[in-house]
């Protein structure tokens, strides 16, 4: 284990995770320490995932903050309890921010034993299989005692309450985003991205997210098929009398991978669609086909609050999504995007016809849903809240806020 860690600060936040890859949560936390005052300093823990936490780790360290590899994991629990006491310990924690169920179960151990606060983070709770709902089950008893429960929208808070946390322990405190990621898009990566077609399309309707039952996939897909093999009027981009299933306009990508890529793959087949339906796979260089996409679709049964939602309008695309968890706090229906019910293939495919066909509207949630993310999903605005909280949990005085946005750390990660 590594030797003591000297952080001068007044508070010193611990990020408590077990990162597989350097994705939407593993941003949130990085773009929080980096948006935090000066009156604290924060270091990020992953219990090692036979080694994958590293990208986020090295991600971590790029950005100038200390990231530590657990040597310990499971089943060897007691001797990985010891090992992140061990590490608190050594980095003069004050509070620890627990993110997943591992984390929180540990974590919550870990800082009684030196006398500190604990926070779990809560995104959602997925059920995807057997396995996940027992470790959620079991979650949902731990986070009642832990000393606060941050929900990331107002739905999930509904749902941290139901599992019996006090209502003076929940916090609401949305995700965040940099929209100056997508301020520079390179127009060669929609040359790219439509090169990833056996055929070529005209439009690209994009998804993103975990291969996973929770995700819907089958319900986009689904939708996808629709369009593709019916013939649709006044669709794309502007051209009155167009058929996307007969001239071929309109492709569809899923970018992500997990357990339901071979089931997703039989289901386009038997579509007869793998030229129009492309499985593109986990791509870490996301951003740079996001705003190349001429429409963004999430076709969830759960979720959290999103962060490629606000990726994707960040990027300047319109959005449709269903109406699920914190979703609804994210898109204002018919104003910055629309919503659909859940496992409804075909009010997704009317709806996707739709937008295609109304640049007017596409344009319009372009404008709302980038301003959206700009005033309401700022870094800044949740540091201040993640500020007011660690303030309230040890009994100081929140800092000032400062008089303009600072990242005490460079931004370019971002």
């Amino acid at each position: 284990m590594r030797g003591p860690i000297r952080l001068e600060a007044d508070t010193t936040v611990i990020h408590l995770t077990s990162s597989r890859f350097f994705g939407g949560p593993e941003r949130q936390m990085l773009g929080l320490a980096q948006s935090l005052s000066n009156d604290y300093r924060t270091a990020f823990v992953s219990f090692s995932e036979t080694g994958l936490c590293k990208s986020f780790l090295d991600e971590v360290r790029r950005a100038g903050f200390e990231g530590i590899m657990l040597s310990c994991d499971t089943p060897r629990l007691i001797a990985a309890t010891k090992e992140l006491t061990d590490v608190l310990r050594n980095l003069g924690a004050t509070i620890v921010c627990c993110h997943g169920y591992k984390a929180n179960a540990l974590g919550i151990i870990a800082a009684r034993r030196i006398g500190i606060p604990a926070i779990a983070i809560s995104r959602g709770w997925t059920g995807e299989n057997l396995r996940i709902r027992m470790y959620e089950f079991l979650d949902r008893r731990i986070i009642q005692r832990m000393d606060r429960v941050v929900s990331v929208s107002h739905a999930q808070a509904r749902r941290v309450r139901a599992a019996g946390v006090r209502d003076d322990k929940i916090a609401v405190i949305h995700n965040a985003i940099r929209p100056e990621r997508f301020a520079t898009p390179d127009p060669a990566s929609r040359a790219d991205l439509i090169g990833m077609f056996p055929e070529p399309p005209a439009i690209v309707v994009g998804a993103a997210g975990r291969l996973s039952p929770e995700k819907g996939f089958d319900i986009l897909i689904a939708a996808a098929a629709r369009l593709l093999n019916a013939p649709l009027n006044g669709f794309g981009n502007g051209t009155a009398n167009r058929s996307p299933g007969a001239d071929r306009d309109l492709g569809f990508i899923l970018f992500g991978d997990g357990s339901l890529r071979d089931a997703l793959a039989r289901q386009i087949a038997s579509c007869g669609l793998e030229n129009r339906i492309i499985l593109a796979g986990f791509r870490p260089d996301l951003d740079r086909y996001l705003p190349h996409l001429d429409l963004f679709v999430q076709s969830s049964h759960t979720e959290g609050l999103p962060n490629v939602l606000l990726e994707a309008q960040a990027a300047n695309v319109p959005v449709i999504a269903t109406n699920v968890g914190g979703t609804p706090e994210v898109i204002d229906d018919g104003r910055s995007g629309y919503l659909v019910p859940p496992g409804d293939a075909a009010a997704l495919a009317d709806r996707i016809a739709h937008l295609l066909a109304d640049r007017p509207t596409r344009d319009a949630f372009r404008r709302r849903g980038r301003a959206d993310v700009e005033d309401r999903f700022s870094f800044a605005a949740q540091a201040r809240d993640y500020e007011n909280l660690f303030a309230a949990i040890l009994g100081k005085a929140p800092p000032a806020p400062p008089p303009a946005f600072h990242a005490k750390q460079s931004a370019g990660t971002f």
